[in-house]
């Protein structure tokens, strides 16, 4: 009899860990489809805007010409020799701003949630910034933090991130249940144990968007800075090859920075597709 109930228990135990396993299989399977169709419409569409606009050939280079000056031309070792420590340099940029951006929106969003007073004191300001044109407040940006220093491309782009990660988790925050929050104010616990037992696991679907949305904006912030700060990265070299009329370089890096955004994408909504599976939340790919 013992065994019997033993054996029943371990059954189900096993059933929920199974179902999770399927789920997780199979948002992941449906993130690597979402993200090969994202890179078969990218490519169509600019096989369409080269081939079928009538801009000259000279001008514009086309999937396989970029193929080919990466990987079948002569100088295609050469090529991707020149164009990898550039990208390496601009995803490097990105981190910085990425990291920042996400790590002052999480401060600011739990700061907001535990005080009112903090969020009236700051979000006008927060707005404020918001409104002013990144391109028309980066010379003072690099005139505070120094040309060509590292902290100018985390104050950039941290500032490209900030904002829509900060409404991001804010708006997570606040969808907690009232039940919830009720129950552990019952068991005598204050504003930030409901915080952090309730509202912040929560928030996590709006803690990934957030994240998502934040990939291509800190490459956005970090190709911004190299182009006004450092002269560095892919950012630094494109209005360079644009001068000097070296279309192929310019459309190659283009095309680089492109589909690794859209890699560093989908990877985040892999991971977030896998946590949310196995938390049995409802995940981004349903």
């Amino acid at each position: 009899m013992t065994a019997t109930i033993a054996s029943t228990s371990a059954t189900t135990a096993a059933a929920p860990r199974s179902a999770r396993a399927t789920a997780v299989s199979r948002t992941v399977g449906r993130s690597l489809l979402n993200a090969l169709l994202t890179f078969v419409i990218v490519l169509a569409l600019w096989w369409a805007v080269v081939n079928l606009t009538g801009i000259s050939p000279y001008v514009a280079k086309g999937p396989a010409d970029v193929w080919e000056f990466f990987f079948t031309s002569d100088e295609a070792a050469t090529n991707r020799a020149e164009m990898m420590p550039l990208l390496a340099q601009t995803l490097a940029d990105a981190a910085i701003g990425f990291v920042v951006g996400m790590l002052v929106a999480v401060v600011l969003a739990l700061a907001f949630s535990l005080s009112r007073s903090v969020e009236m004191g700051v979000m006008p300001l927060a707005l404020l910034l918001r409104s002013v044109p990144l391109v028309a407040i980066a010379p003072v940006i690099i005139l505070i933090t120094g040309r060509g220093t590292p902290a100018s491309v985390a104050v950039i782009g941290s500032i490209v991130v900030l904002f829509p990660a900060l409404a991001s988790i804010m708006f997570g925050l606040s969808r907690a249940s009232k039940e919830s929050l009720d129950l552990v104010h019952v068991y005598g616990g204050g504003r930030a144990t409901q915080l952090r037992k309730v509202n912040v696991p929560g928030a996590l679907p709006s803690l990934f968007a957030a994240a998502r949305v934040s990939v291509p904006g800190a490459v956005t912030g970090a190709l911004l800075a190299e182009w006004l700060s450092t002269g560095q990265g892919i950012g630094g070299m494109i209005q360079k090859f644009s001068a000097s009329a070296r279309f192929d370089e310019l459309w190659a890096s283009v095309a680089l920075i492109t589909i690794v955004t859209l890699l560093l994408y989908n990877v985040v909504q892999v991971v977030e597709n896998v946590v949310l599976a196995r938390m049995g939340m409802p995940t981004s790919g349903r």
